[in-house]
């Protein structure tokens, strides 16, 4: 899988030192100084790569959009022309690496007050999780409806991409019976998209 775009091994590894700190000691208490100690640079260096903490906040949120996103396409990629199935494995492999992923758990733990919480990266800037997540989707299920209102096949793209960053947050059950579920819904939402033109 190629690299994020704009990474050096700089940035990555200011990045890596970062995530490792937001898991053991939360995002609240995260400090650029420590972060640089982490990563074997100056305080200056992280603040000449992100400018402040929120911009730092943002490439990590990033790193990890990108990783979801690489494994939201390999899943899809693996069920040529099925739309359950991929729909069902993408769903599953994204609910499933997130309950799993120590980040997310560290975020999703640390969300009790304070200015500075990484969770809005991680769900509401849509370019980071929304729009990145919703247009492999819209690719791939564009690919094997081509006759698909292209709005419509984006709005339910979109919408089922709300729906599992939103059991990511607030999980409403096991991991396989709410893939199960809104794999059913994607391919209904997928279908009326296919039959509104």
């Amino acid at each position: 899988m190629p690299k994020p775009r704009n990474v050096t091994p700089v940035r990555e590894s200011i990045v890596d030192a970062a995530r490792s700190l937001t898991v053991t000691t939360g995002w609240a208490r995260l400090r650029m100084g420590a972060v640089a100690s982490a990563a074997g640079v100056s305080r200056q260096t992280v603040y000449n790569e992100f400018g402040t903490k929120a911009g730092l906040g943002e490439a990590l949120a990033r790193h990890e959009v990108d990783r979801f996103v690489g494994q939201v396409r390999s899943a899809l990629d693996e069920h040529d022309s099925d739309v359950r199935a991929a729909a069902y494995a993408a769903i599953h492999r994204t609910l499933a690496s997130a309950a799993e992923n120590p980040l997310v758990r560290a975020v999703l733990t640390s969300t009790r007050g304070g200015s500075e919480e990484l969770l809005p990266y991680l769900t509401t800037r849509s370019e980071l999780v929304l729009a990145e997540a919703a247009a492999a989707l819209l690719e791939w299920t564009g690919e094997r409806l081509p006759d698909a209102d292209p709005a419509a096949l984006a709005f339910a793209a979109d919408s089922v991409v709300r729906l599992v960053v939103s059991h990511i947050v607030l999980p409403g059950g096991p991991v396989d019976e709410t893939a199960d579920r809104l794999a059913a819904l994607a391919v209904r939402l997928f279908l009326t998209a296919a039959t509104t033109r």
